[in-house]
């Protein structure tokens, strides 16, 4: 929340009712981004910090401290096999980029990606790489495996949010009320959907047949 507190919540999916499990005063300021994956969640804020949780548990693991600037966007690697995260990628207002084992939440490496805020972040399913989107109209590829940006293109207008899909053959992005689909291995646009308002957020989504 903007109060600097993170609440966790049990979902009943049967009777479609959420029961408060635990609340943290996390951050100094108002939060920016979330991240789960399996047990663990990471929260970004404006005091440039990194929070890390174990849900099971309902305990704090920490902070981490890497950040001159509000953390804007989180994303965990987690190999289907595992069912603890191996990487952590976050980004911040700098418009850089941090990446982290999540062994013991290791600092492996920061790169400068943009000029201005990073907006969002999206890893592929492969956790080989990053695309990320900023304030400063650009769109760039970020290779997790070498550490450095491969890849920056400006956009016509600045881009709020980036996304893969589940197969991470495609990805698209979020620009005012239009989002556009691209190929992932030449960024080729598919389609584009047009939407009456601003784009606020976007999740992909397998497509189910009902009989």
């Amino acid at each position: 929340s903007y109060e600097r507190f993170i609440w966790g919540f049990n979902l009943n999916p049967n009777k479609q009712t959420l029961t408060p499990f635990f609340s943290y005063p996390s951050h100094l300021s108002l939060i920016k981004s979330v991240a789960v994956s399996g047990s663990v969640v990471a929260s970004g804020g404006s005091d440039d910090t990194i929070h890390l949780y174990n849900l099971s548990a309902a305990s704090s693991l920490g902070s981490l401290n890497h950040h001159s600037s509000t953390v804007t966007a989180l994303s965990f690697y987690s190999p289907p096999h595992l069912s603890f995260p191996r990487n952590l990628v976050s980004a911040d207002a700098d418009g850089s980029v941090a990446i982290f084992d999540a062994d013991g939440f290791v600092h492996l490496k920061t790169l400068s990606v943009h000029r201005k805020a990073i907006n969002d972040l999206a890893l592929h399913p492969s956790g080989k790489l990053a695309l990320t989107v900023s304030r400063d109209n650009c769109f760039a590829m970020v290779n997790l495996v070498r550490g450095r940006r491969s890849f920056c293109c400006r956009l016509d207008k600045e881009a709020s949010l980036v996304r893969f899909d589940a197969s991470g053959d495609s990805f698209f992005m979020a620009v005012d009320e239009t989002v556009c689909v691209h190929q992932a291995e030449d960024a080729r646009l598919l389609f584009e959907l047009q939407c009456p308002k601003r784009v606020l957020c976007a999740a992909s989504a397998r497509v189910c047949a009902f009989n």
